[in-house]
């Protein structure tokens, strides 16, 4: 058995900066006077709050404040690390360093969800010589909300599109989505934000707009204007709207940090103390034992671990499980003393004749590429007598405490995960074109989403994901409409999601509260 402790427990020591009065930019700001402040959307995952993990500040003891290492504030440590442009150059700037600042309960809620984070994104942060502002590009991003979704389909703390996620190594499967794993997908913004500024010869403010925007936009952007003999920095290329208020928002971020008394904003008090370590155990684990080894709330473990879809980490990889500090410590000490291996167990199926990976995977409520990944199969063979491993646990039968955890984790996975997105199983004769239909999106958003080349290779038994907005449901006479059940609902979750009574649902489907629902079945809603 092996297992690696990840994350660092040092600090690095900072260096002084220094810094000039700056002179404010004339009235003829170029392509971004015509800017607007307005609203910001609202915190997605406000359901969640309840359940993070804030860690309790430590008073600061005389040992602390002799150690030339440690500051008092992991705040204040990254104002030190401070390096792009001042942020008063700009009056869009100081129009955004105004609006945050005057929504103190909204930067409150930030601060709690940063809490746990903000130390090892400190952390990476001086390790790679970067700019200490970029802690706060997902408060830009996110409201440091891992469950965060956009209508251009970015997700997580980071916001990151499949495509690019993958690129930078986050993958993308039924049991996990590295975009919501905020210690992986840390990493990789941080790889995504270091390539561009190799790129762009080392302008952070264009690797930035290339990252709301894309390198190549923001590329073609710069050679227009070199071109024409124009300037090409952030400020005097011709960029998309959004993309021109985007390094303003985070400049005006940086101000009320840097200048907090000018804006009468406070600034959180967060030691700056590693509050977090993530544990791999080599070895796929079930995330209901890994809380009952280490002594952490289930929900908690959720929150720190957004990540993982299902009742376990992906077989595949990664592996890693993030836990307070203390309950890491815990569940390493555990990790010595049992094989990693037994952290998972499996239900197992003999294959009958006629039986494919398609129907075995429809009867068990399991996608094929599951069967596939859990059994080690690379095609669609299988023979009679063959032994298959499902993804079960037989521990819901005989530890109540153990059924309870994992029929809390499912509530918060099918709550929060799903909230965006629905896994259909193609039934026999549907094609993408029916199922585009169905959920009112387009064949080309179902072929990018599901990584479908061509439309004919479609299979009946196969799994595709279909994201959608509240208003992406089957729609009934009288305004209400269909719920199709998926795996990990039930009728609480469900009425949850749809914020109706549990009562009145039940009601409007004839069901009392021991029925047994089923993905697949349809619920009607009537909102």
């Amino acid at each position: 058995m092996s297992f690696r402790f990840i994350l660092a427990l040092s600090a690095a020591l900072l260096a002084g900066c220094a810094s000039t009065t700056p002179q404010r930019e004339p009235a003829d700001r170029g392509a971004i006077e015509d800017l607007k402040i307005v609203d910001m959307p609202p915190v997605s995952a406000a359901t969640v709050d309840d359940h993070l993990y804030i860690p309790e500040p430590e008073p600061q003891t005389d040992a602390d404040a002799s150690d030339v290492h440690v500051h008092p504030n992991v705040w204040e440590r990254l104002i030190h690390r401070f390096e792009l442009e001042d942020c008063r150059n700009h009056d869009i700037n100081l129009q955004w360093a105004e609006w945050y600042a005057a929504r103190p309960d909204y930067m409150g809620r930030i601060f709690k969800r940063a809490q746990p984070w903000v130390h090892y994104i400190a952390e990476e942060l001086e390790r790679r010589d970067m700019p200490g502002e970029f802690a706060l590009l997902p408060i830009v991003e996110s409201a440091y909300d891992p469950f965060a979704y956009s209508r251009g389909r970015a997700l997580g703390t980071w916001q990151f599109i499949s495509e690019t996620g993958k690129r930078y190594g986050l993958k993308q499967n039924w049991w996990y989505d590295g975009r919501r794993d905020v210690y992986s997908s840390t990493t990789a913004a941080l790889d995504y934000l270091s390539a561009m500024h190799a790129m762009f010869d080392g302008d952070w403010l264009l690797a930035l707009a290339g990252y709301n925007s894309g390198e190549g936009r923001v590329g073609r952007a710069v050679e227009r204007n070199r071109r024409a003999g124009k300037l090409a920095d952030y400020w005097n290329i011709r960029l998309p709207r959004e993309t021109r208020g985007y390094v303003p928002k985070l400049l005006g971020l940086a101000c009320i940090f840097q200048y907090p008394e000018e804006f009468d904003f406070k600034i959180a008090s967060t030691p700056d103390k590693p509050v977090i370590a993530a544990v791999d155990p080599g070895f796929q684990a079930d995330l209901v034992l890994v809380s009952q080894m280490a002594g952490v709330p289930i929900d908690q473990l959720f929150t720190l671990n957004p990540g993982y879809n299902r009742f376990a980490t992906s077989p595949d990889g990664p592996f890693h499980v993030v836990l307070p500090v203390e309950n890491a410590e815990r569940l390493k000490d555990a990790l010595e003393k049992i094989p990693a291996e037994s952290l998972m167990k499996w239900d197992q199926v003999t294959v009958e004749r006629g039986d494919s990976l398609s129907s075995l995977a429809a009867r068990h409520h399991v996608p094929v590429e599951v069967l596939r990944s859990a059994n080690d199969i690379h095609g669609d063979l299988i023979r009679v007598g063959q032994q298959l491993r499902l993804p079960r646990d037989d521990q819901l039968l005989v530890d109540p405490l153990y059924a309870r955890a994992a029929t809390q984790l499912a509530e918060l996975q099918s709550g929060l995960l799903a909230a965006d997105r629905v896994t259909h199983r193609v039934r026999s004769g549907e094609s993408l074109s029916v199922i585009a239909r169905r959920y009112r999106v387009s064949v080309q958003d179902l072929q990018r989403w599901n990584n479908i080349s061509d439309p004919r290779t479609l299979r009946a038994g196969r799994s595709i994901v279909v994201f959608s907005s509240p208003g992406q449901r089957t729609a009934t006479s009288g305004g209400s409409f269909k719920y199709t059940v998926q795996n990990g609902d039930s009728l609480w979750s469900i009425a949850r999601k749809h914020k109706v009574k549990l009562q009145d649902l039940m009601s409007w489907n004839g069901l009392s509260a021991s029925a047994v629902i089923r993905p697949g079945q349809n619920i009607t809603i009537n909102p």
